[in-house]
């Protein structure tokens, strides 16, 4: 113990010096050797409590990495609900997308998007005849087996113009309105082409979600659309399931 020897060796010089001899009396021998035991004993205190920080430095980083560790899980659980579509699914619904350029898809998040040119006349909720043949197609790739659990969420949006004309306004007072109407279209679409309404869902935001500003035609353009979200089997948002029900216990 380095500290003790040193302040052994001091508290002896200390005694040479102040009693001007070369010798000890018992008295002050017993005095050295006290508080040499005392800083013996404080130098083990402080060994001790360093070790002892030690220990809990490496609890805290085991902690740390545990922590991260089931951080990372739920991420990945939670992208399971909308991500992480089976990998045939991704691919199919991938190559529609190149076949129907009005179709955008992305893979990591599972969102589809169709631009409302593609389905329906301006101003209107009612599907274009060639608007089937994609919404078909769309439906068929749900149907397959390792598609059977996902969900579908169709969400209509639509730009900042008002509704123009009188008959529109009377069925679709607002763009809304206007929104809801095509969203039900292509889930109404859907259903007739195989997917169960238990599979879906329809909401409609009018021009409340924009992507782009409303200051030309092509602009509006973009903001008027249809997207498709598909969520996987343990998203409490679209029908029930066991998660919705603790909402209510």
């Amino acid at each position: 113990m380095p500290v003790a020897r040193n302040g052994f060796c001091l508290l002896v010089a200390s005694a040479l010096a102040s009693c001007g001899c070369s010798m000890f009396t018992s008295s002050q021998l017993s005095a050295v050797q006290s508080q040499n035991r005392m800083l013996a004993e404080q130098s083990k205190a402080q060994l001790a409590e360093i070790e002892n920080l030690k220990i809990h430095s490496r609890r805290v980083e085991d902690q740390l990495i545990h922590a991260e560790d089931e951080l990372a899980q739920l991420d990945s659980s939670s992208g399971r609900a909308t991500a992480g579509l089976p990998e045939g699914i991704n691919g199919r619904l991938a190559a529609l997308a190149e076949r129907y350029p009005s179709l955008q898809f992305d893979p990591q998040t599972g969102i589809s998007k169709l631009d409302t040119d593609l389905l329906f006349d301006s101003g209107d909720a009612g599907l274009k005849p060639g608007a089937d043949r994609i919404l078909n197609e769309f439906a068929d790739i749900f149907q397959s087996p390792e598609a059977r659990e996902l969900k579908i969420m169709v969400v209509g949006h639509a730009d900042a113009q008002g509704i123009k004309g009188r008959e529109i306004r009377e069925r679709y007072p607002t763009n809304w309105h206007l929104s809801a109407g095509r969203a039900l279209a292509v889930a109404d679409r859907l259903r007739q082409a195989g997917i169960p309404e238990s599979r879906m869902g329809v909401t409609g935001f009018g021009q409340h979600q924009p992507i782009s500003s409303n200051d030309s035609s092509e602009a509006r353009q973009r903001n008027r659309r249809v997207e498709i979200f598909v969520l996987g089997p343990e998203t409490p948002v679209v029908g029930w399931s066991d998660v919705t029900g603790k909402l209510y216990r």
